[in-house]
C-alpha cells in the first residue's frame, strides 16, 4: 500500500506529521480517528480529524496536498441520500 506523510492540526496530534495510507484513488481517507485508551480503565476516547486541502499554488491554483484538522465535536454522521427518498423534515 502507498502512504503519504500528512500533517495534523489541533487536538492531541497537533504539529505531528504521520504516514497515512492512501486509498485506490490516491487520496487519504476523509476522516481519521484516533482511539485513546483511558488510564483508569474507562471507555476509550476517540478523537476525530477531518481531511481538508493543505493549500493551493499561487499561479495555477493547483491543490498542494491534504492535511487533517481536529474536530472537537467528533465525526459527523451522514446518511446516504437516495434519489427516490423524500426530503427529511426540518432540513
Amino acid at each position: 500500500m502507498k502512504s503519504e506523510n500528512t500533517p495534523f492540526e489541533g487536538g492531541p496530534l497537533d504539529g505531528r506529521v504521520l504516514p497515512v495510507l492512501l486509498g485506490p484513488t490516491g487520496h487519504p481517507p476523509k476522516w481519521y480517528t484516533v482511539p485513546v485508551p483511558d488510564d483508569a480503565g474507562g471507555p476509550v476516547t476517540v478523537h476525530a480529524y477531518r481531511r481538508v486541502p493543505a493549500g493551493h499554488t499561487a499561479r495555477l491554483g493547483i491543490q498542494k496536498g491534504w492535511r487533517y484538522e481536529f474536530v472537537p465535536g467528533g465525526r459527523e454522521r451522514t446518511r446516504p441520500r437516495w434519489p427516490w427518498s423524500k426530503p427529511r423534515q426540518g432540513s
